[in-house]
Parts: C-alpha cells; structure tokens; sequence
C-alpha cells in the first residue's frame, strides 16, 4: 500500500504497510480500485454530458465513491468491494449512457483510454494484485512526484467537495454544474496530465467550485434549520441515558432526536457536531442536552467514558475499544469491522443500546461554551464591529482552526491563540477550535473576543465574513488585518485551502506540516504565487505589525 492523503502520513510521506489511521493495507488498495474506476465512470459520463444526456445515478454514486475515500469514513474492505462491485456496474451504465447520447446525435462512439478500459477482476486476491496499478505509486514511478503530487491534490480537493455535496443532497439541495464539475475534472485526470501550470489551475478551479458547494450546503443547512445564533452551549451531563452523535450531518442528529422524543434519552453531540447546538430548528428539542469531548482523536478515551449509545455520521471513526464497540453504531458511508451500521434511517438499535447502557448516574456541574457565530449572526452586530476596528478598539482579526490531530505540535494553535493581542478578534472552526474553546477571552466593547463560527464547511461563513468587514473598511480581504493561521489533516482541509487559493487569499500561515504530496517545486510556486507560508514561532505569527515573518513552504 501507499497513502499520503492526510496530515499524519508516515514520517511525513506516506503509510506503506498499514495506515497511521488504522487503515489496512487491503483496504488501502480496494479504495485505490475504486477511485480508477469511478474516473473510468466519470470519463464516459461526462461524454455523454457534453451530448446533453445525463444520469443522476450516476452522479450520486461518484460523489459518495470520492466521500467514502475521505480520511477516516470507511474501514471495512467488505463495504468498499460492494462498492467496486458497483461501480463495475455504474461504469458499464455510464457507457451505455454515453452510447445512446451517440446514437441519438448521430455521433462516432469515443472510446476513451486509461481507467474506461480497465476491468478490476472478480477474485479479491487477483484484485489486490491488479491495485498496484490503479494507485499513486505507479503514477510516482512514471510521471515524477511532482506532477503525481499535483493530480492527487486535484483529487483530494474533489473528495473533500463530495463529502460536502452529499451532505447538501441529503438536504435535497444540488446542482448540475457542480455534477458536470466532478464528471469534468475525474475525466481530466484520467488522461493523466502532465503540465505543471495546467495542474494548478485545476486544483483553483476545484476551490472555485466549492466554495459554490460550501454556498449550497450553507443553504441546505439554513433552510431545514434556521440561521445559527449565539448560543451558551451545555459542556457537563445531566442525569439520564445518553445517546452520543459525532460527525457532520445535522439530518442524521434531527432523525434521531425525533425518534427519541419520549425515550427519556437525552443527545449529546461530539466534536464537529458540536454546531448543530446553535441552529434553531434542533435547539427547540428539550432532549437535546448539550456537547460532549473534544476533538476526534480522544474519541477512544472519550467514548469509552461516556456510559451511552454513540452514532458516527460521518468521518472521523477511530478503531472502536473492545468496551465500547457493541454500542457504536455507524451510519450513511462510515465503516469499520464489527461495528453495527443503521440501516434505512432507523435508530431503534441505538435506542435499545442507550437504554441498555448505565447511563450518567448524576447530574454535573453546568458548564458552557460559547458558539453560533456564522454569517447571519455575525452581520448582525457589523456596523458595531466596524465602528470599532474605526475606533482602534479592535485592530486585528485571527482565523485559528481547521483540522485537528494528535501531533503534540498542535500545541502551536492553542499557544497562538493565547499569544493574540487582547485588541484582537480570534474566529475558530472545524474541530481545531478545541485547541482553544476551553478558555474565556472576554469582549471588546460587547462583541466576544473568540467568535466561534461553525464545522469545517462553515469555512464559508468566515469567508463571508472576511468579506463583508473588507467591503465596509473599503479594501480586499488581502487588504485586512486578518491573520490566518490554518491547520489541516484530510481532505476537507485540503480543498478549503484551494478555495481561499482560488479567491486570492494570500499570506496564509498553514501547519502543523507541509502536505506529503506537495513537492517542494510546487511549494516553492505557491509560496511565490500567494505568500502561503508555513507556521513558525508563534510570536512571529500573531505580530499583527508583520504579515510575512513566517518561514516560507
């Protein structure tokens, strides 16, 4: 096996007998079968777009082919080779589809060549020996790092964006053009391009159409939930049976907070879960307690401790603890061995597991946290916010999150979040922010020091925010004073990056490391481009009279 995709890659390049992440080697190379051949689907497909025909079976099953390939969703080599079996299936309709948009066009078929042609073999073992060809490492050996680096970037970007459109389709929100995009971009790299400049272009044009993807989710979310408000968020438990929902989709968490009504079971979220507990709609359950944890790596020492139910959503799944393993349930494209995935959106099985379980014998101490700061919220209090950048009360802004990770490294974050001036504003999202939602950094002039402003997606709400407050301080977002001192682990992170890229976001501070797949040739081009720097010293990063002190990529 060989995977670089995330933060924790091994010794900074890559796993290559067993993932960092507890991913196997056999899992690793059925996701590298699935992912040629959903290029293979995508390329007839977007033919057969190109003719005006379409197929939404089609578009729906790349997407969730490119999300269950995301760091930390799925980890059982069962699931992914019914995934393969079925994109077998989706690449033979794909060609069909193309076909007749051919015939009716009066058109030559086009047989496309590289993963359009290649048949994964029906015998897992024969499979496994046919993935070395499928994966990066043969692109490495033939095209040079650099440009495989590149190609892995553009897809990486694409699975960060489809874990993002799925969460809006559940919602019932897509779009054509964000399909065509996907179709569009898996066919480019099939024909395996080699030019630099071109590469990166892509790879903007990937953030360009995501942050269009990060705009639908945000209304898919707002529409079915509400705006989010500032909200003094329960931290402590309360006396009960405790069902624990991690991950990212908020349809999931109002599925089972409606089949819990009545249960005596009280919902807790954990980790980028924590935002739903600002948006109106769920707020109105009295069930819903509160949050509980931190970020996803404590999850085994967290969820071993929490006496209840636990329900993955989504990434990020950890190999379960032999304690705890019969009452984790996972859900949609999550997987890991021996752990009991709900079906057909009924939670009776993790009902049954919380009334079976202990439960919290008692009744904490009530603690808060503060959060609910997206777009809406924020527009509201503007005009004060601006009139007090105006009157020197505030004079730097911080953006300090993104991803999280066990690296003692991160300790950076919560060291420069402490280190920021007390005239500063700090906004936080993702599941970074609990590097440093525990502290209470007080107000300037009524507005909270620390804005919390929601999950990894919500990177849109900052960005919304960064340019509204440059539109009435009559500049460009570059023109702010507003620090960005991002973190990034999988591929969320990676396309977020690409989005703030692509709208010329410059002098970004990006740790804890550089990405395994960015060569230094194209470290050195982004560097040059937008001043992306690598942290460094925190005091050099939060001196809000230096944008550049950083050391460069």
């Amino acid at each position: 096996m060989f995977c670089y995709q995330c933060e924790e890659a091994a010794q900074g390049k890559g796993c290559s007998t067993i993932g960092v992440c507890g991913k196997e080697a056999t899992t690793s190379y059925l996701l590298d079968v699935l992912l040629h051949v959903t290029k293979g689907i995508s390329q007839y497909a977007w033919r057969a777009r190109e003719k005006g025909v379409r197929d939404p079976r089609l578009d729906a099953f790349v997407t969730e082919a490119l999300f269950v390939s995301v760091t930390n969703v799925n980890f059982d080599p069962e699931k992914i080779l019914e995934f393969i079996r079925e994109a077998v299936a989706m690449q033979r309709e794909a060609k069909t589809v193309y076909g007749r948009a051919c015939a009716v066009a009066g058109e030559k078929i086009e047989e496309p060549s590289g993963p359009a042609r290649w048949m994964p073999s029906n015998e897992t073992a024969a499979l496994l020996a046919q993935a070395a060809e499928a994966g990066v490492r043969s692109r490495q050996q033939r095209l040079g790092e650099t440009i495989a680096g590149l190609q892995e970037t553009i897809l990486y970007g694409l699975k960060g964006m489809a874990a993002y459109a799925c969460h809006a389709r559940t919602l019932g929100k897509e779009d054509e053009a964000v399909y065509a995009f996907f179709h569009s971009a898996l066919s480019y790299l099939a024909d395996e391009p080699q030019e630099v400049a071109e590469l990166l272009a892509w790879a903007l044009k990937v953030g360009e159409m995501n942050f269009k993807v990060m705009e639908m989710l945000d209304q898919a979310h707002t529409d079915a939930y509400g705006h989010p408000e500032p909200t003094m968020v329960r931290t402590t438990p309360v006396e009960g049976k405790a069902i624990l929902v991690s991950g990212h989709d908020l349809k999931d968490l109002e599925e089972l907070l409606e089949q819990t009504r009545d249960k005596h079971i009280n919902v807790y979220t954990h980790s980028e879960m924590l935002p739903a507990n600002a948006y109106p709609a769920l707020k109105q359950y009295p069930h819903f307690i509160g949050h509980y944890g931190g970020a996803w790596y404590a999850q085994q020492q967290e969820f071993d401790a929490f006496p209840g139910a636990i329900l993955m959503t989504t990434n990020c799944i950890q190999k379960p603890r032999a304690t705890y393993q019969r009452r984790i349930f996972s859900k949609n494209l999550v997987g890991w061995p021996g752990v009991t995935h709900i079906e057909n959106n009924d939670y009776q099985p993790v009902i049954e597991a919380a009334l079976a379980a202990p439960g919290f014998s008692e009744t904490a101490e009530e603690k808060h946290m503060r959060i609910g700061f997206g777009h809406q919220a924020v527009s509201g209090v503007a005009s004060k916010v601006v009139e007090l950048v105006k009157a020197g009360r505030i004079t730097h802004f911080f953006l300090i999150g993104g991803c999280d990770g066990r690296k003692a490294s991160r300790n950076y974050y919560t060291k420069a979040a402490n280190q920021v001036p007390p005239d500063a504003i700090i906004m936080t999202l993702a599941c970074g922010k609990f590097r440093i939602n525990q502290k209470e950094y007080g107000e300037i002039g009524g507005i909270p020091r620390l804005l919390d402003v929601g999950q990894c997606n919500d990177a849109y709400s900052a960005i919304r925010i960064a340019m509204a407050l440059a539109e009435a301080l009559e500049t460009d977002v570059n023109g702010l004073p507003l620090t960005f001192l991002l973190s990034w682990y999988e591929q969320k992170a990676v396309v977020i990056l690409l989005t703030l890229l692509s709208l010329g976001v410059k002098n970004m501070r990006l740790g804890p490391s550089l990405p395994a797949f960015m060569t230094p040739e194209v470290a050195k081009v982004l560097a040059e481009k937008f001043n992306l720097l690598l942290i460094s010293e925190v005091e050099k990063d939060t001196d809000k009279g230096d944008r550049v002190m950083a050391s460069p990529l």
